[in-house]
């Protein structure tokens, strides 16, 4: 039987949006450091992706939450950044 939970691995209290888009890459990098080459691939091309990063960063700023996710064969990791008392 497949059980899908959610199991919080952390969190980090910010008010600036540049502090979260630093604990997000930290966060990606923790991850993809953990994962097979081929499932770390998206990840390792975020942490690149200048574009991506201001995107993330305009979301933040504006208060509108961001999400990245990262998988292998069994887990998902869904790192979410977002406005205090903001649920997306």
């Amino acid at each position: 039987m497949n059980e899908i939970r959610s199991i919080p691995i952390g969190s980090y209290d910010t008010t600036s949006p540049r502090l979260a888009l630093r604990w997000l890459r930290e966060r990606t990098r923790h991850i993809t450091d953990q994962l097979d080459a081929a499932y770390a691939q998206p990840g390792l091309h975020w942490l690149t992706d200048e574009t991506e990063h201001e995107r993330a960063l305009a979301y933040m700023t504006e208060g509108t939450g961001y999400q990245l996710t990262l998988y292998d064969e069994s887990t998902r990791y869904v790192l979410v950044v977002h406005p205090t008392g903001a649920t997306s």
